[in-house]
Protein backbone atom coordinates (compact mmCIF):
# COMPACT_ATOMS: atom_id res chain seq x y z
CA UNK A 1 0.00 0.00 0.00
CA UNK A 2 1.20 3.75 -0.67
CA UNK A 3 0.46 6.47 0.86
CA UNK A 4 0.56 9.95 0.03
CA UNK A 5 0.67 12.69 3.20
CA UNK A 6 0.14 16.26 2.87
CA UNK A 7 0.09 19.25 5.20
CA UNK A 8 -0.54 22.60 4.17
CA UNK A 9 -2.57 25.55 4.14
CA UNK A 10 -1.39 27.49 7.55
CA UNK A 11 2.84 27.46 8.04
CA UNK A 12 5.57 24.49 7.26
CA UNK A 13 3.56 22.90 4.39
CA UNK A 14 5.00 19.37 3.56
CA UNK A 15 4.97 15.61 1.61
CA UNK A 16 5.54 12.13 3.18
CA UNK A 17 5.39 9.07 1.26
CA UNK A 18 5.07 6.05 2.99
CA UNK A 19 4.88 2.28 1.24
CA UNK A 20 3.44 -0.91 3.28
CA UNK A 21 4.32 1.70 6.35
CA UNK A 22 8.16 1.91 5.77
CA UNK A 23 8.74 5.63 4.94
CA UNK A 24 10.30 6.64 1.65
CA UNK A 25 10.73 10.19 1.45
CA UNK A 26 9.72 13.17 3.38
CA UNK A 27 10.36 17.09 2.48
CA UNK A 28 9.28 20.66 3.91
CA UNK A 29 8.16 22.82 0.56
CA UNK A 30 9.94 25.64 1.69
CA UNK A 31 13.58 23.91 0.81
CA UNK A 32 12.07 24.11 -2.53
CA UNK A 33 10.20 27.06 -2.85
CA UNK A 34 13.00 28.93 -1.21
CA UNK A 35 10.45 30.62 0.79
CA UNK A 36 10.63 29.72 4.87
CA UNK A 37 7.87 28.55 6.53
CA UNK A 38 6.00 27.94 2.98
CA UNK A 39 2.35 27.22 3.83
CA UNK A 40 1.01 27.01 0.23
CA UNK A 41 0.59 23.88 -1.71
CA UNK A 42 3.62 21.52 -1.24
CA UNK A 43 3.44 20.92 -5.16
CA UNK A 44 6.94 20.41 -5.59
CA UNK A 45 7.24 18.19 -2.18
CA UNK A 46 4.91 16.37 -3.64
CA UNK A 47 6.37 15.99 -6.73
CA UNK A 48 9.87 15.16 -5.24
CA UNK A 49 8.66 12.25 -2.73
CA UNK A 50 6.30 10.41 -5.71
CA UNK A 51 9.86 10.30 -7.95
CA UNK A 52 11.68 8.90 -4.83
CA UNK A 53 8.94 6.47 -4.57
CA UNK A 54 9.38 6.49 -8.19
CA UNK A 55 5.33 6.00 -8.55
CA UNK A 56 2.59 8.72 -10.09
CA UNK A 57 -0.60 9.34 -8.68
CA UNK A 58 -2.48 6.21 -10.05
CA UNK A 59 -0.36 3.96 -8.09
CA UNK A 60 -0.68 5.64 -4.87
CA UNK A 61 -3.84 4.15 -2.95
CA UNK A 62 -4.64 6.80 -0.27
CA UNK A 63 -3.66 10.59 -0.39
CA UNK A 64 -3.96 12.01 3.30
CA UNK A 65 -4.44 15.69 4.71
CA UNK A 66 -2.80 15.91 8.23
CA UNK A 67 -6.30 17.66 9.63
CA UNK A 68 -10.13 18.41 9.02
CA UNK A 69 -10.48 21.83 7.98
CA UNK A 70 -14.43 22.13 8.39
CA UNK A 71 -14.23 20.97 12.00
CA UNK A 72 -11.53 24.19 12.45
CA UNK A 73 -13.87 26.24 10.36
CA UNK A 74 -16.28 25.25 13.01
CA UNK A 75 -13.56 26.06 16.01
CA UNK A 76 -13.62 29.49 14.03
CA UNK A 77 -17.25 30.20 13.91
CA UNK A 78 -17.66 29.01 17.12
CA UNK A 79 -15.12 31.02 19.33
CA UNK A 80 -16.36 34.17 17.05
CA UNK A 81 -19.64 33.77 18.41
CA UNK A 82 -18.80 33.20 21.75
CA UNK A 83 -16.53 36.42 22.09
CA UNK A 84 -19.13 38.69 19.99
CA UNK A 85 -19.22 41.83 19.53
CA UNK A 86 -14.98 41.39 20.09
CA UNK A 87 -13.51 40.34 17.17
CA UNK A 88 -15.19 42.26 14.24
CA UNK A 89 -12.12 43.10 12.42
CA UNK A 90 -10.61 40.04 12.59
CA UNK A 91 -13.33 38.42 11.51
CA UNK A 92 -14.16 40.43 8.56
CA UNK A 93 -10.57 39.67 7.12
CA UNK A 94 -10.86 35.71 8.23
CA UNK A 95 -13.99 34.68 6.96
CA UNK A 96 -13.85 35.22 3.69
CA UNK A 97 -10.76 33.45 2.99
CA UNK A 98 -12.20 30.32 4.91
CA UNK A 99 -15.61 30.16 2.67
CA UNK A 100 -13.30 31.04 -0.26
CA UNK A 101 -10.13 28.58 -0.02
CA UNK A 102 -10.29 26.41 3.04
CA UNK A 103 -13.69 25.01 3.17
CA UNK A 104 -13.51 23.99 -0.51
CA UNK A 105 -9.38 22.22 0.22
CA UNK A 106 -10.84 18.83 -0.92
CA UNK A 107 -11.18 20.23 -4.32
CA UNK A 108 -8.07 22.55 -4.08
CA UNK A 109 -5.89 19.47 -3.36
CA UNK A 110 -7.54 17.22 -5.67
CA UNK A 111 -6.92 19.98 -8.70
CA UNK A 112 -3.84 20.44 -7.18
CA UNK A 113 -2.78 16.98 -7.56
CA UNK A 114 -3.64 16.61 -10.77
CA UNK A 115 -2.08 19.52 -11.90
CA UNK A 116 1.72 18.18 -10.98
CA UNK A 117 2.23 16.12 -14.41
CA UNK A 118 2.51 12.93 -12.39
CA UNK A 119 -0.60 11.49 -13.87
CA UNK A 120 -3.96 11.83 -12.05
CA UNK A 121 -5.92 10.19 -8.61
CA UNK A 122 -9.58 10.00 -8.06
CA UNK A 123 -11.14 12.78 -5.47
CA UNK A 124 -12.39 9.17 -3.49
CA UNK A 125 -8.91 8.30 -2.31
CA UNK A 126 -8.14 11.66 -0.54
CA UNK A 127 -8.66 10.88 3.66
CA UNK A 128 -8.69 13.66 5.98
CA UNK A 129 -7.00 12.65 9.59
CA UNK A 130 -7.58 14.89 12.93
CA UNK A 131 -4.12 16.89 13.63
CA UNK A 132 -3.31 15.53 16.93
CA UNK A 133 -3.66 11.99 15.71
CA UNK A 134 -1.47 12.92 12.82
CA UNK A 135 0.95 14.57 15.33
CA UNK A 136 0.61 11.16 17.25
CA UNK A 137 1.09 8.74 14.28
CA UNK A 138 4.57 10.56 13.55
CA UNK A 139 5.38 10.21 17.18
CA UNK A 140 4.53 6.79 17.58
CA UNK A 141 5.16 4.23 14.48
CA UNK A 142 8.52 5.48 13.79
CA UNK A 143 9.56 5.22 17.55
CA UNK A 144 11.81 2.26 18.65
CA UNK A 145 8.72 1.08 21.27
CA UNK A 146 6.34 -1.47 20.46
CA UNK A 147 4.24 -0.03 22.89
CA UNK A 148 4.12 4.02 24.37
CA UNK A 149 2.66 7.02 26.04
CA UNK A 150 1.85 9.57 23.82
CA UNK A 151 1.88 13.31 24.12
CA UNK A 152 0.77 16.02 22.06
CA UNK A 153 1.51 19.69 23.01
CA UNK A 154 0.85 22.67 19.69
CA UNK A 155 -0.70 25.46 19.26
CA UNK A 156 -3.71 24.47 18.29
CA UNK A 157 -5.26 21.45 15.99
CA UNK A 158 -8.97 21.38 15.17
CA UNK A 159 -10.09 22.01 18.75
CA UNK A 160 -7.11 20.17 20.52
CA UNK A 161 -4.01 21.47 21.88
CA UNK A 162 -2.91 19.18 23.82
CA UNK A 163 -3.74 15.08 23.75
CA UNK A 164 -2.59 11.93 25.73
CA UNK A 165 -2.42 9.19 24.22
CA UNK A 166 -1.30 5.65 23.67
CA UNK A 167 0.10 3.20 21.05
CA UNK A 168 0.59 -0.52 21.08
CA UNK A 169 2.19 -2.27 17.44
CA UNK A 170 -0.32 -0.24 14.56
CA UNK A 171 -2.99 1.30 16.83
CA UNK A 172 -3.40 4.90 18.45
CA UNK A 173 -5.68 5.50 20.93
CA UNK A 174 -5.72 9.08 21.99
CA UNK A 175 -7.63 8.88 25.55
CA UNK A 176 -7.62 12.73 26.83
CA UNK A 177 -7.41 16.52 25.26
CA UNK A 178 -7.59 19.96 26.48
CA UNK A 179 -9.46 22.12 24.19
CA UNK A 180 -9.07 25.47 22.45
CA UNK A 181 -8.39 28.44 23.53
CA UNK A 182 -6.51 26.71 26.36
CA UNK A 183 -3.38 26.28 24.72
CA UNK A 184 0.48 26.26 26.03
CA UNK A 185 1.60 26.52 22.29
CA UNK A 186 -0.40 29.58 22.30
CA UNK A 187 0.98 30.77 25.47
CA UNK A 188 4.71 30.08 24.97
CA UNK A 189 3.20 32.04 20.67
CA UNK A 190 2.05 35.08 23.39
CA UNK A 191 4.98 35.95 25.05
CA UNK A 192 7.39 35.17 21.59
CA UNK A 193 5.03 38.07 20.37
CA UNK A 194 5.45 40.71 22.70
CA UNK A 195 9.59 39.75 23.23
CA UNK A 196 9.21 40.78 19.79
CA UNK A 197 9.96 37.54 17.81
CA UNK A 198 7.95 36.10 14.83
CA UNK A 199 5.08 33.72 15.95
CA UNK A 200 5.43 30.09 14.51
CA UNK A 201 9.07 31.01 14.21
CA UNK A 202 10.34 32.84 16.99
CA UNK A 203 10.04 30.30 19.54
CA UNK A 204 13.31 28.98 19.78
CA UNK A 205 14.83 32.51 19.97
CA UNK A 206 12.62 32.52 23.46
CA UNK A 207 13.79 29.74 24.70
CA UNK A 208 17.66 30.36 24.09
CA UNK A 209 17.33 33.64 25.81
CA UNK A 210 15.94 32.67 29.07
CA UNK A 211 18.92 31.58 30.71
CA UNK A 212 20.18 35.00 30.69
CA UNK A 213 17.60 35.76 32.94
CA UNK A 214 15.84 35.14 36.24
CA UNK A 215 12.40 33.54 36.74
CA UNK A 216 10.86 36.77 38.31
CA UNK A 217 7.74 36.65 36.90
CA UNK A 218 6.59 33.11 37.36
CA UNK A 219 3.73 34.25 39.99
CA UNK A 220 2.53 36.65 38.05
CA UNK A 221 1.78 34.42 35.26
CA UNK A 222 0.41 31.67 37.36
CA UNK A 223 -1.36 34.49 39.49
CA UNK A 224 -3.19 36.02 36.21
CA UNK A 225 -2.34 34.77 33.14
CA UNK A 226 -2.33 30.23 33.66
CA UNK A 227 -4.46 28.06 36.08
CA UNK A 228 -2.03 24.91 36.46
CA UNK A 229 -4.00 22.17 38.21
CA UNK A 230 -1.89 19.16 39.57
CA UNK A 231 -2.46 16.96 36.50
CA UNK A 232 -1.12 19.28 34.41
CA UNK A 233 -4.82 19.86 32.94
CA UNK A 234 -4.62 24.47 32.65
CA UNK A 235 -6.90 26.95 31.94
CA UNK A 236 -5.81 30.36 30.18
CA UNK A 237 -7.83 33.55 31.31
CA UNK A 238 -8.76 35.29 28.12
CA UNK A 239 -9.01 38.54 29.52
CA UNK A 240 -4.84 38.89 28.59
CA UNK A 241 -5.13 37.59 25.20
CA UNK A 242 -6.34 38.40 21.83
CA UNK A 243 -5.57 35.54 19.36
CA UNK A 244 -9.07 34.04 19.50
CA UNK A 245 -10.53 37.01 18.21
CA UNK A 246 -7.79 39.85 17.20
CA UNK A 247 -4.86 40.39 15.21
CA UNK A 248 -2.41 40.08 17.36
CA UNK A 249 -1.42 37.56 20.06
CA UNK A 250 -1.80 39.58 23.53
CA UNK A 251 -4.00 42.84 24.49
CA UNK A 252 -3.45 45.94 26.30
CA UNK A 253 -4.20 43.97 29.59
CA UNK A 254 -0.84 41.69 28.97
CA UNK A 255 0.72 44.91 28.56
CA UNK A 256 -0.55 46.67 31.11
CA UNK A 257 0.21 43.19 33.58
CA UNK A 258 4.00 43.11 32.30
CA UNK A 259 4.78 46.91 32.55
CA UNK A 260 4.34 47.88 28.89
CA UNK A 261 3.71 47.15 25.01
CA UNK A 262 5.14 44.63 23.56
CA UNK A 263 8.96 44.86 21.87
CA UNK A 264 9.20 46.18 18.43
CA UNK A 265 12.30 43.81 17.06
CA UNK A 266 14.28 46.44 15.94
CA UNK A 267 14.65 47.31 19.89
CA UNK A 268 17.42 45.89 22.12
CA UNK A 269 16.91 43.37 24.68
CA UNK A 270 16.58 44.33 27.93
CA UNK A 271 17.18 42.42 30.95
CA UNK A 272 13.24 42.31 31.94
CA UNK A 273 13.06 40.69 28.56
CA UNK A 274 15.19 37.95 29.45
CA UNK A 275 13.66 37.28 32.80
CA UNK A 276 10.11 37.26 30.87
CA UNK A 277 11.57 34.42 28.78
CA UNK A 278 12.74 32.34 31.38
CA UNK A 279 9.94 32.59 33.50
CA UNK A 280 7.52 31.86 30.87
CA UNK A 281 10.46 28.85 30.35
CA UNK A 282 10.01 27.88 34.03
CA UNK A 283 6.38 27.47 33.72
CA UNK A 284 6.34 25.79 30.22
CA UNK A 285 8.72 23.12 31.74
CA UNK A 286 6.18 22.77 34.73
CA UNK A 287 3.27 22.40 32.69
CA UNK A 288 5.29 19.61 30.52
CA UNK A 289 6.56 17.45 33.71
CA UNK A 290 2.85 17.41 35.28
CA UNK A 291 1.31 16.36 31.42
CA UNK A 292 4.22 13.80 31.63
CA UNK A 293 3.31 12.65 35.12
CA UNK A 294 -0.71 12.23 33.83
CA UNK A 295 0.53 10.28 30.76
CA UNK A 296 2.47 7.78 32.64
CA UNK A 297 -0.23 7.45 35.24
CA UNK A 298 -3.28 6.89 32.70
CA UNK A 299 -1.25 4.37 30.29
CA UNK A 300 0.74 2.85 32.46
CA UNK A 301 3.79 2.55 29.83
CA UNK A 302 6.86 3.50 30.46
CA UNK A 303 8.05 4.75 27.53
CA UNK A 304 7.03 8.35 25.58
CA UNK A 305 6.87 9.44 22.29
CA UNK A 306 6.19 13.23 21.56
CA UNK A 307 5.11 15.36 18.73
CA UNK A 308 3.78 18.80 18.13
CA UNK A 309 5.35 22.14 18.04
CA UNK A 310 6.24 22.25 22.29
CA UNK A 311 8.04 18.99 21.59
CA UNK A 312 10.68 21.14 19.79
CA UNK A 313 11.52 23.07 23.40
CA UNK A 314 14.60 20.50 24.34
CA UNK A 315 15.63 22.21 27.42
CA UNK A 316 11.93 20.85 28.79
CA UNK A 317 12.78 17.21 26.85
CA UNK A 318 15.84 17.40 28.38
CA UNK A 319 14.24 17.68 32.20
CA UNK A 320 11.70 14.93 30.97
CA UNK A 321 14.53 12.42 30.64
CA UNK A 322 16.34 13.29 33.25
CA UNK A 323 13.92 13.32 35.85
CA UNK A 324 11.31 10.85 34.56
CA UNK A 325 8.52 9.50 35.12
CA UNK A 326 9.17 7.51 32.00
CA UNK A 327 12.14 5.38 31.51
CA UNK A 328 13.08 6.19 27.58
CA UNK A 329 11.77 9.47 25.01
CA UNK A 330 11.56 9.62 21.55
CA UNK A 331 10.39 12.68 20.20
CA UNK A 332 9.35 12.94 16.39
CA UNK A 333 12.20 14.87 14.78
CA UNK A 334 9.54 17.09 12.72
CA UNK A 335 7.61 17.49 15.78
CA UNK A 336 5.68 20.72 14.13
CA UNK A 337 3.20 20.76 11.24
CA UNK A 338 5.35 19.58 8.59
CA UNK A 339 5.60 16.06 10.87
CA UNK A 340 2.10 15.88 10.34
CA UNK A 341 2.02 14.92 6.83
CA UNK A 342 3.88 12.00 7.42
CA UNK A 343 2.33 10.86 10.03
CA UNK A 344 -1.39 11.27 8.77
CA UNK A 345 0.80 9.07 5.89
CA UNK A 346 1.41 6.53 8.58
CA UNK A 347 -1.53 6.14 10.50
CA UNK A 348 -3.07 5.52 7.06
CA UNK A 349 -0.68 2.64 6.35
CA UNK A 350 -0.85 1.42 9.60
CA UNK A 351 -4.74 1.90 11.22
CA UNK A 352 -6.66 1.78 7.54
CA UNK A 353 -4.37 -0.03 5.61
CA UNK A 354 -3.41 -2.55 7.92
CA UNK A 355 -0.25 -3.14 7.32
CA UNK A 356 2.16 -4.54 9.96
CA UNK A 357 4.90 -2.50 12.26
CA UNK A 358 8.53 -3.35 12.44
CA UNK A 359 9.71 -2.03 15.52
CA UNK A 360 13.76 -1.01 14.82
CA UNK A 361 16.12 -0.70 17.54
CA UNK A 362 16.62 2.36 16.65
CA UNK A 363 13.85 4.05 15.27
CA UNK A 364 12.35 3.91 11.85
CA UNK A 365 12.94 7.64 11.01
CA UNK A 366 16.21 6.70 9.29
CA UNK A 367 18.17 9.46 10.84
CA UNK A 368 15.68 11.81 9.29
CA UNK A 369 17.11 11.77 6.04
CA UNK A 370 14.59 11.49 3.84
CA UNK A 371 14.77 14.36 1.53
CA UNK A 372 16.95 14.76 -1.80
CA UNK A 373 20.20 13.66 -2.53
CA UNK A 374 22.57 15.34 -5.27
CA UNK A 375 24.98 12.71 -6.82
CA UNK A 376 28.70 13.56 -8.44
CA UNK A 377 27.67 14.69 -11.87
CA UNK A 378 24.88 16.86 -10.43
CA UNK A 379 27.57 18.45 -8.64
CA UNK A 380 30.16 18.69 -11.33
CA UNK A 381 27.42 20.54 -14.06
CA UNK A 382 27.13 23.28 -11.00
CA UNK A 383 30.86 23.68 -10.70
CA UNK A 384 30.89 23.87 -13.88
CA UNK A 385 27.77 26.41 -14.60
CA UNK A 386 29.29 28.60 -11.72
CA UNK A 387 32.90 28.67 -13.01
CA UNK A 388 33.80 27.49 -9.46
CA UNK A 389 36.97 26.14 -8.53
CA UNK A 390 36.41 22.70 -6.99
CA UNK A 391 38.90 19.79 -5.64
CA UNK A 392 37.67 16.46 -6.16
CA UNK A 393 39.11 13.92 -3.33
CA UNK A 394 39.05 10.05 -2.45
CA UNK A 395 37.42 9.85 1.25
CA UNK A 396 40.64 9.36 2.74
CA UNK A 397 42.09 12.66 1.84
CA UNK A 398 38.64 14.41 2.03
CA UNK A 399 37.86 13.73 5.40
CA UNK A 400 41.90 14.31 6.62
CA UNK A 401 41.53 17.66 4.60
CA UNK A 402 38.17 19.02 6.30
CA UNK A 403 39.70 18.15 9.80
CA UNK A 404 42.29 19.51 9.33
CA UNK A 405 40.41 22.91 8.04
CA UNK A 406 37.84 22.16 11.21
CA UNK A 407 41.12 22.30 13.79
CA UNK A 408 42.36 25.33 11.94
CA UNK A 409 39.35 27.57 12.99
CA UNK A 410 37.75 27.18 9.61
CA UNK A 411 33.56 27.46 8.70
CA UNK A 412 32.87 24.49 6.73
CA UNK A 413 29.66 24.08 4.66
CA UNK A 414 29.14 20.46 5.07
CA UNK A 415 26.72 19.42 1.85
CA UNK A 416 26.22 15.27 1.99
CA UNK A 417 23.44 12.68 1.04
CA UNK A 418 19.73 13.04 1.74
CA UNK A 419 18.50 16.70 2.82
CA UNK A 420 17.29 16.27 6.30
CA UNK A 421 13.78 16.45 7.58
CA UNK A 422 12.51 18.30 10.17
CA UNK A 423 13.53 21.97 11.37
CA UNK A 424 17.04 21.03 12.75
CA UNK A 425 20.52 20.16 10.64
CA UNK A 426 21.70 16.92 11.66
CA UNK A 427 25.03 16.62 9.14
CA UNK A 428 23.70 16.62 5.52
CA UNK A 429 22.86 20.08 5.14
CA UNK A 430 25.24 21.41 7.90
CA UNK A 431 27.72 24.45 9.05
CA UNK A 432 30.53 23.34 11.17
CA UNK A 433 33.09 24.68 13.47
CA UNK A 434 35.65 24.00 15.97
CA UNK A 435 33.92 23.61 18.99
CA UNK A 436 37.17 24.30 21.13
CA UNK A 437 37.20 28.01 19.71
CA UNK A 438 36.62 30.81 22.15
CA UNK A 439 35.36 32.95 18.85
CA UNK A 440 33.83 30.66 16.94
CA UNK A 441 30.33 31.46 18.32
CA UNK A 442 30.98 34.95 17.72
CA UNK A 443 31.72 34.74 13.78
CA UNK A 444 29.08 31.94 13.10
CA UNK A 445 26.62 34.77 14.36
CA UNK A 446 27.68 37.97 12.74
CA UNK A 447 29.59 36.63 9.91
CA UNK A 448 28.17 33.52 8.57
CA UNK A 449 24.36 33.05 10.44
CA UNK A 450 24.00 37.53 10.11
CA UNK A 451 21.62 36.04 13.34
CA UNK A 452 21.32 37.35 16.79
CA UNK A 453 23.98 37.64 18.80
CA UNK A 454 22.64 35.66 22.56
CA UNK A 455 21.72 32.48 20.47
CA UNK A 456 24.12 29.27 20.77
CA UNK A 457 25.31 26.82 18.69
CA UNK A 458 24.72 22.94 19.35
CA UNK A 459 27.39 20.65 19.32
CA UNK A 460 27.39 17.22 17.68
CA UNK A 461 29.53 14.78 19.27
CA UNK A 462 30.50 10.83 18.44
CA UNK A 463 27.77 8.38 20.46
CA UNK A 464 30.20 7.28 22.26
CA UNK A 465 32.49 9.72 23.81
CA UNK A 466 29.35 11.95 24.98
CA UNK A 467 29.66 10.80 28.18
CA UNK A 468 33.23 12.66 28.32
CA UNK A 469 31.34 15.87 27.45
CA UNK A 470 28.25 15.75 28.57
CA UNK A 471 25.87 14.85 31.13
CA UNK A 472 23.50 12.79 29.10
CA UNK A 473 22.33 9.25 30.22
CA UNK A 474 20.94 8.58 26.69
CA UNK A 475 21.75 8.93 22.55
CA UNK A 476 20.21 12.36 21.36
CA UNK A 477 20.19 11.78 17.18
CA UNK A 478 18.00 14.11 16.54
CA UNK A 479 19.56 17.19 18.71
CA UNK A 480 15.95 17.36 20.58
CA UNK A 481 17.78 17.21 24.16
CA UNK A 482 19.63 20.02 26.40
CA UNK A 483 22.04 18.52 28.62
CA UNK A 484 24.26 20.09 31.00
CA UNK A 485 27.79 20.31 30.08
CA UNK A 486 30.32 17.77 31.79
CA UNK A 487 31.26 19.35 35.23
CA UNK A 488 34.82 18.35 34.44
CA UNK A 489 34.75 20.26 31.24
CA UNK A 490 33.61 23.59 32.91
CA UNK A 491 36.45 26.28 33.72
CA UNK A 492 36.26 28.17 37.14
CA UNK A 493 34.67 31.79 36.86
CA UNK A 494 35.81 34.50 38.42
CA UNK A 495 33.79 36.70 41.13
CA UNK A 496 33.12 39.31 38.24
CA UNK A 497 32.76 36.78 35.52
CA UNK A 498 30.29 35.07 38.30
CA UNK A 499 28.74 38.51 38.66
CA UNK A 500 27.91 39.86 34.98
CA UNK A 501 23.57 39.87 33.75
CA UNK A 502 22.27 39.66 30.50
CA UNK A 503 23.79 39.43 27.13
CA UNK A 504 27.27 40.51 29.05
CA UNK A 505 27.54 36.52 30.10
CA UNK A 506 28.30 35.85 26.52
CA UNK A 507 31.86 37.11 26.42
CA UNK A 508 32.89 34.63 29.56
CA UNK A 509 34.07 30.94 28.42
CA UNK A 510 32.50 28.22 30.42
CA UNK A 511 34.39 25.52 29.15
CA UNK A 512 36.99 24.04 27.13
CA UNK A 513 34.32 23.23 24.53
CA UNK A 514 32.99 27.17 24.98
CA UNK A 515 31.11 27.61 21.28
CA UNK A 516 28.73 25.55 22.18
CA UNK A 517 28.58 26.18 25.81
CA UNK A 518 25.67 28.14 26.63
CA UNK A 519 25.70 30.92 29.90
CA UNK A 520 24.18 28.25 31.62
CA UNK A 521 26.17 25.35 31.01
CA UNK A 522 23.89 23.73 28.75
CA UNK A 523 23.74 22.31 25.14
CA UNK A 524 21.61 21.41 22.95
CA UNK A 525 22.62 17.70 21.82
CA UNK A 526 23.20 15.72 18.87
CA UNK A 527 24.72 12.11 19.07
CA UNK A 528 26.01 11.19 16.14
CA UNK A 529 26.64 7.54 15.35
CA UNK A 530 27.96 5.40 12.12
CA UNK A 531 24.59 3.69 11.59
CA UNK A 532 22.67 6.73 10.80
CA UNK A 533 25.09 8.74 9.26
CA UNK A 534 28.37 7.44 8.98
CA UNK A 535 29.91 10.15 6.50
CA UNK A 536 29.36 12.88 9.56
CA UNK A 537 31.01 10.06 11.86
CA UNK A 538 34.07 9.66 10.36
CA UNK A 539 34.63 13.20 9.87
CA UNK A 540 33.93 13.34 13.76
CA UNK A 541 36.63 10.79 14.12
CA UNK A 542 38.97 12.03 11.72
CA UNK A 543 38.67 15.27 13.55
CA UNK A 544 39.16 13.39 17.17
CA UNK A 545 42.52 12.22 15.56
CA UNK A 546 44.14 15.58 14.89
CA UNK A 547 42.67 17.27 18.19
CA UNK A 548 41.61 14.88 20.61
CA UNK A 549 38.29 16.03 20.58
CA UNK A 550 34.93 13.98 19.40
CA UNK A 551 32.85 17.08 18.95
CA UNK A 552 32.50 20.42 16.86
CA UNK A 553 29.67 22.57 15.86
CA UNK A 554 26.86 22.11 13.70
CA UNK A 555 24.55 24.73 12.63
CA UNK A 556 22.05 24.87 9.92
CA UNK A 557 23.41 25.49 6.41
CA UNK A 558 21.34 28.91 5.59
CA UNK A 559 21.48 32.36 6.56
CA UNK A 560 19.04 34.17 8.59
CA UNK A 561 15.44 34.48 7.03
CA UNK A 562 16.15 31.71 4.53
CA UNK A 563 15.24 27.89 4.79
CA UNK A 564 18.14 25.39 4.70
CA UNK A 565 19.59 24.24 1.90
CA UNK A 566 18.07 21.78 -0.56
CA UNK A 567 20.34 21.65 -4.03
CA UNK A 568 24.39 21.90 -4.26
CA UNK A 569 23.47 25.28 -6.00
CA UNK A 570 21.66 26.70 -2.85
CA UNK A 571 24.98 25.58 -0.94
CA UNK A 572 26.99 27.63 -3.38
CA UNK A 573 25.38 30.86 -3.30
CA UNK A 574 24.90 30.23 0.79
CA UNK A 575 28.56 29.98 0.93
CA UNK A 576 29.73 32.97 -1.51
CA UNK A 577 26.96 34.92 0.31
CA UNK A 578 28.99 34.64 3.58
CA UNK A 579 32.16 34.38 5.12
CA UNK A 580 32.53 31.08 4.96
CA UNK A 581 36.31 29.40 4.16
CA UNK A 582 35.50 25.97 2.69
CA UNK A 583 32.12 24.42 0.70
CA UNK A 584 32.43 20.81 0.64
CA UNK A 585 29.73 19.29 -1.95
CA UNK A 586 30.02 15.42 -1.58
CA UNK A 587 33.82 14.69 -2.23
CA UNK A 588 34.41 18.22 -4.11
CA UNK A 589 36.13 20.88 -1.89
CA UNK A 590 35.60 24.19 -3.03
CA UNK A 591 37.87 26.88 -0.95
CA UNK A 592 36.98 30.98 -0.39
CA UNK A 593 40.59 32.19 -1.48
CA UNK A 594 40.42 29.92 -4.79
CA UNK A 595 36.89 31.08 -5.82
Amino acid sequence: MIVLGISAFYHDSAAAIVRDGEIIAAAQEERFTRVKHDAGFPAHAIQYCLDAAGVSLEQVDRVGFYDKPLLTFNRLLETYVSFAPRGLTSFAKAIPVWVKEKILQKELIHKGLNRLGRGTIAAEKLYFGFHHHSHAASAFFPSPFEKAAILVMDGVGEWATTTIGRGDGNRIELLSEIRFPHSLGLLYSAFTYYLGFKVNEGEYKVMGLAPYGEPKYVDLIRDHLIDIKEDGSFRLDQRYFDYCTGLTMTNAAFAELFGGPARRSSEPLTQKHMDLARSLQAVTEEIVMRLAATARRITGEDDLVMAGGVALNCVANGRLLREGPFRRLWVQPAAGDAGAALGVALSIAHEVGGAPRMVHPNDAQQGSLLGPDFGRDHILKLIETRGAKAEELADDALFTTVAAALADEKVVGWFQGRMEFGPRALGNRSILGDARSPRMQSVLNLKIKYRESFRPFAPIVLKDDSAEYFDLAAESPYMLIVAPVAEKRRRAMTAEEAGLFGIDKLKVARSDIPAITHVDHSARIQTVDAGRNPRLHRLLDSFKAVTGYGVLVNTSFNIRDEPIVCTPDDAWRCFMGTEMDMLVLGNFVLRKEAQ
